[in-house]
């Protein structure tokens, strides 16, 4: 993970783990899905995290769990 991203870039990336821990998204791809849909402008640059995006579906899977 890189320790200089920008504010706007932590901001994404925490939305994204938000949604992820929402329960209503069942993969990575959705979360990104809906972070493009809120208009988050570094989307796509945050998910290309290896990090960020085993941190995403950990997350998911999670959520998906404790629904069920």
């Amino acid at each position: 993970m890189q320790l200089n991203d920008s504010k706007a870039e932590r901001a994404a990336r925490e939305r994204a783990y938000v949604l992820a821990e929402s329960g209503r998204f069942g993969a990575v791809r959705e979360v990104e899905s809906a972070l493009i849909g809120e208009g988050w402008p570094h989307a796509g640059r945050v998910m290309q995290s290896g990090y960020v995006r085993q941190a995403v579906e950990e997350r998911c899977r999670a959520a998906h769990e404790k629904a069920h």
